[in-house]
């Protein structure tokens, strides 16, 4: 089921990636931002957003509406858009196995030394376009207009609570990790992957097709557990994965300083010497790969990754137990638990 609606999200993407242009004339206004728009938005990705979307719908609606797989990639839009800022921030040179979009950019004006823009500037310009296009893509759905009105509240807050979520994170990596909590890391997996990734997905497609308030709120308790325990994957494979599977080394969110659950506890347990270690690594611009190697072997050996394995099992169970009595079509409600499944290698 995931993977048929993943097609026909693919295919309503490619659709629309033909027509936008029909709309806004945007090659006319500049060939560069319309075909920058284009590719960006058509390279292979994972759609978990708007499948969500549409199983959250599907699974509640009492007859399919016109325009939902269209609306769907209103997510797929707000998620292109986070990620071309994002990248921006974390100086990132590659997205989904190609150059960014400001690398690309910056290439392509390279032996223009006179400019006053870099492709930074332009790639910040193109991400508010992509938002502008996700909240067109929305408004295509066919649904009961205060049912439609609510579901674009919601996307407009998953948008503000995901920015939100990126702000607070950076601020969190100026802390020493002595004054960082378990409830600070929690915050950011919440408001930057949680919200944005599962539940507010889930529960815009909800709404929009009248599900019950409980229901939406079960649908709401369940995507924040799992997002939790995805983030918490996230950071293991981030540090423990192979980097032929990743495409990125496992020393990357150590060298970012990023504040994770893993750097919390490793932290929370070590000598004081050994604080004093992780402290100046994570505070540091510049940590050498012996240090970063060190601080990946502290986390093993103080039971940090046991820690949060054992947490993903908690989180999973929470999600399973806000599953098990939620009142959605059968086919779909079992595409969650498989998904939910696979999504955590459980």
């Amino acid at each position: 089921m995931f993977l048929r609606i993943k097609n026909r999200i693919e295919k309503e993407l490619k659709r629309y990636a033909g027509e936008f242009d029909k709309k806004y004339s945007l090659s006319s206004l500049s060939p560069l931002l319309f075909n920058n728009i284009k590719e960006f938005i058509s390279r292979d990705g994972k759609r978990v957003r708007p499948v969500l979307f549409c199983i959250g719908y599907l699974g509640f609606a009492k007859k399919q509406a016109s325009g939902i797989y269209r609306s769907a990639l209103s997510l797929e839009l707000l998620h292109d858009f986070m990620l071309v800022h994002d990248d921006i921030i974390d100086k990132s040179e590659t997205r989904r196995g190609k150059l960014s979009m400001h690398a690309l950019l910056n290439r392509k004006f390279v032996k223009n030394r006179k400019l006053k823009f870099s492709g930074e500037d332009l790639t910040l310009i193109i991400g508010d376009v992509m938002y502008a296009l996700a909240l067109d893509a929305f408004l295509a759905v066919k649904e009961n207009p205060e049912r439609k009105e609510k579901t674009l509240k919601k996307l407009i807050t998953a948008a503000l609570y995901t920015g939100s979520g990126e702000f607070i994170e950076l601020l969190l990596s100026t802390k020493p990790m002595d004054k960082v909590t378990r409830d600070d890391i929690y915050k950011v997996y919440d408001y930057k992957t949680a919200n944005y990734t599962f539940a507010s997905p889930l529960t815009m497609g909800a709404i929009l097709a009248g599900a019950k308030p409980a229901q939406v709120e079960k649908l709401y308790r369940y995507g924040m557990c799992l997002g939790r325990a995805f983030q918490i994957q996230d950071d293991i494979i981030g540090t423990f994965g192979k980097e032929a599977e990743t495409g990125k080394s496992s020393l990357t969110d150590l060298k970012e300083a990023k504040r994770t659950l893993l750097i919390w506890y490793a932290f929370s347990k070590e000598s004081a010497k050994n604080k004093t270690l992780i402290n100046k690594v994570m505070s540091s611009d510049n940590a050498g790969q012996r240090e970063l190697k060190l601080i990946k072997n502290l986390i093993r050996k103080t039971g940090a990754l046991a820690y949060a394995k054992c947490q993903i099992k908690n989180l999973f169970s929470k999600a399973q137990k806000e599953i098990s009595t939620l009142k959605m079509r059968r086919e779909y409600k079992n595409t969650l638990n498989e998904f939910s499944c696979k999504i955590l290698n459980i």
